[in-house]
C-alpha cells in the first residue's frame, strides 16, 4: 500500500478494480475530487461494463509492442494501464492487483490502490472521515484483510 501519494501528482491512471470498488460504494467522484485529470484505457472501460463519468478520459497505448510484451504478464486491462503509464509518466497508476504492483514496481512507476485514494482524499480534506468509506468496503466482495483495513484507519488516525 502506498499511502503517501505526492499531492501535487495531478494525474491518475485507474484499472477496473478501483472503478467497480469506487462505483459499489457510491464514491467514483472521490477521483475526480483527488485528480487533476483521470485517465483509463479501452479496455479497461470495457471490464468495467457500464459508461464511466465524462471527466474520465480514455486513452489508447502508443506502444503497442510494450503493451504485448506487458500482457503476458498481468491480465489486459492491468496490461493496458502500466503500458499508459510509461507514456504519461506525471501520473501515478491506481492497482489493486499484486502482480501487477509488482511488476508497476520493477519499471519504477508510481501507483497506489483503491484505499490509498481514500488516503489521498481525506489528506486533500476531500472527505472528513474513511472509516464510513471502509464500512462500505467491508460489506462488498473486494478483497482486502482486516489487518489492511485497520492499517489504513490507523494510518489517518481514525
Amino acid at each position: 500500500m502506498t499511502s503517501k501519494l505526492p499531492l501535487e501528482t495531478d494525474g491518475a491512471i485507474s484499472d477496473t478494480s478501483c472503478f467497480i470498488l469506487l462505483d459499489k460504494i457510491d464514491a467514483l467522484s472521490l477521483l475526480k475530487d483527488c485528480f487533476r485529470t483521470v485517465y483509463t484505457t479501452t479496455v479497461v472501460t470495457q471490464e468495467f461494463g457500464i459508461q464511466l463519468p465524462e471527466w474520465v478520459q480514455v486513452r489508447e497505448v502508443v506502444d503497442k509492442n510494450f503493451l504485448i510484451n506487458t500482457s503476458k504478464l498481468v491480465d489486459k486491462g492491468e496490461a493496458s494501464i502500466i503500458a499508459l503509464a510509461e507514456e504519461l509518466p506525471d501520473c501515478i497508476l491506481i492497482l489493486d492487483d499484486d502482480k501487477a504492483r509488482k511488476l508497476a514496481k520493477t519499471l519504477d512507476l508510481k501507483f497506489t490502490g483503491t484505499l490509498g485514494i481514500l488516503i489521498r482524499a481525506k489528506n486533500l480534506g476531500v472527505i472528513p472521515a474513511i472509516k464510513p468509506f471502509i464500512e462500505k468496503i467491508r460489506a462488498t466482495n473486494f478483497h482486502a484483510n482486516e489487518p489492511l483495513l485497520n492499517r489504513v484507519l490507523t494510518s489517518v488516525g481514525e
